[in-house]
């Protein structure tokens, strides 16, 4: 039987930074019907909605007392960390200790922990009463337009999550994943029907990892069974399918979300994240070995996943990308041994590299997610150490799913895969040594931005590459956003829209209203 999946491209719709949200909202009661013959046959005002916020898109308050000197604003129990911005202009150094992590064991800080609220408040605001404008307002105006349509208030459950920890961490300390499963079951017997999945950004891949993570919690001849009951459609929107390039800015320059601190304290912060490469890119042409084999791996492995590429891999420029996503200055002051662990992949470019002068070094997609970029650059940055931790530790050895791999279609009855397009995206990086220490110690020198079809440089100048149809929607590229497209079957429906309000034929006979809010 061939399931149906339909997208929805929102032109001129920047979507990755939260700067505009593609809206989804049930209808109720407006069709009986049956999607393929195998969808929904009931009353629509049974459905629920469940909400996987993204990235920075879930409040964290404090779970501590943390006396700040010099500041007359403390953190007590419950205050707000994520988003206060008062106490991060009067106290950053106090505010810093609620949110940074142990980068290796994902602990808190000593003096002071934070955790996700709960409930639709944690994901409509993240300051509420202070910052105006995209930063703060997250998912407010979709709840006022539920309640303005008659939405009852049961029908829509939000599950915040901790977006600093790994999906294996999230469920270890706050068993994050059976709650969202208890979740989808309390919907079930509360309204009578299964769920409509709404997530945005991360939470797309929050909710791909408790897809496979499922699998191990249900008997398998059970399992699409449980799907099947508990969810309608999915709603992916603003999906990093392949990941996105300016996680890899975050990790080597920081990226400061709109606030008032330091590029370099944005990336202290954010490194010390274990989510901070769960986005990174990916080959679409590399996947890892089965998670089930790693018991049979000999101790040389160390239970590691292995990256499979096929021959396209190393037939194509790129990784299938645009173009590289990282162009890096290295200096060769101390020659080719300061290289003990980068041996295959930059030995072509080590090979024109002259005594006291640095070497560009170029990376794929499959060179950034498989580790051999932060090898690369291990003896000049200090976080490239944890950083390869994380990325071994917590993604190529997770138990249920190495992350860092190309997406299946889940197997769902209806997928909607939103996103924006034509807005200028980057997709790759040329950074240089800054000459000044850690945090600060890259500079960001150029940009490569994809936009309707072709690449430029920062400065305007046209750049060489594999440019696809059009562009992303800002923050991810389009060759990621639009990945989704390689699950279509035979039964489809493809809308391309103006960023206007919306609402078509075969979007009320799916029962919901595609609704874009600039």
């Amino acid at each position: 039987m061939s399931v149906p999946l339909s997208t929805v491209h929102a032109r001129r719709m920047g979507g990755g930074n939260i700067k505009v949200i593609v809206l989804f909202i049930l209808i109720g009661a407006l069709q009986r019907t049956s999607v393929n013959g195998a969808g929904f046959t009931g009353d629509y005002s049974k459905l629920s909605g469940i909400i996987i916020p993204g990235l920075a898109s879930t409040q964290l308050r404090a779970w501590s007392i943390l006396d700040c000197p010099y500041s007359p604003l403390d953190f007590n129990p419950l205050d707000l960390v994520w988003l206060d911005s008062t106490k991060l202009l009067s106290a950053v150094n106090c505010w810093l200790k609620c949110m940074l992590l142990d980068p290796y064991n994902q602990t808190d800080h000593p003096e002071c922990k934070s955790r996700p609220d709960s409930g639709l408040s944690a994901i409509t605001e993240l300051d509420p009463g202070y910052i105006t404008g995209p930063l703060s307002s997250v998912w407010k105006e979709w709840i006022k337009w539920c309640i303005e349509f008659g939405i009852e208030a049961n029908a829509i459950l939000a599950v915040p999550y901790d977006w600093r920890l790994s999906p294996a961490k999230l469920e270890e300390r706050d068993l994050y994943f059976h709650k969202l499963k208890l979740t989808f079951e309390t919907a079930l017997k509360l309204r009578g029907g299964p769920s409509l999945v709404f997530a945005h950004s991360l939470g797309n891949n929050v909710f791909r990892y408790f897809l496979e993570w499922l699998k191990l919690e249900i008997a398998p001849k059970k399992y699409i069974q449980w799907l099947d009951d508990h969810i309608h459609a999915y709603f992916a929107v603003g999906s990093p399918l392949l990941g996105a390039t300016q996680t890899v800015q975050a990790v080597l320059s920081g990226f400061t979300f709109g606030l008032p601190v330091s590029e370099g304290t944005a990336r202290l912060m954010f490194n010390s994240f274990g989510s901070s490469l769960w986005m990174m890119p990916v080959s679409k042409y590399c996947r890892s070995d089965n998670v089930y084999w790693k018991n049979f791996y000999d101790g040389s492995r160390k239970g590691q996943h292995a990256y499979l590429c096929d021959e396209n891999e190393f037939r194509s420029n790129y990784s299938g990308w645009p173009t590289n996503i990282i162009n890096i200055e290295i200096p060769s002051t101390r020659g080719a041994d300061a290289y003990p662990s980068f041996v295959d992949v930059a030995e072509t470019n080590m090979s024109s590299m002259e005594c006291g002068f640095p070497t560009q070094l170029s990376f794929s997609a499959r060179e950034v997610s498989d580790g051999t970029f932060f090898k690369a650059i291990e003896d000049y940055d200090p976080d490239s150490k944890r950083l390869l931790y994380q990325l071994h530790k917590l993604y190529h050895g997770d138990p249920v799913l190495n992350p860092l791999t190309p997406w299946d279609r889940p197997p769902l009855k209806n997928i909607f895969c939103i996103y924006g397009v034509d807005m200028k995206t980057e997709v790759g990086y040329y950074f240089a040594p800054s000459g000044k220490p850690y945090p600060d110690n890259w500079i960001l020198t150029d940009v490569i931005y994809e936009i309707e079809g072709s690449l430029y440089s920062r400065s305007g100048n046209l750049v060489e590459g594999d440019s696809g149809a059009t562009s992303g929607d800002e923050t991810v590229p389009y060759h990621s956003l639009s990945w989704c497209k390689t699950w279509l079957g035979p039964k489809v429906n493809i809308t391309r829209a103006p960023q206007v309000f919306l609402i078509s034929a075969d979007s009320v006979r799916a029962g919901v209203c595609p609704y874009v809010i600039p």
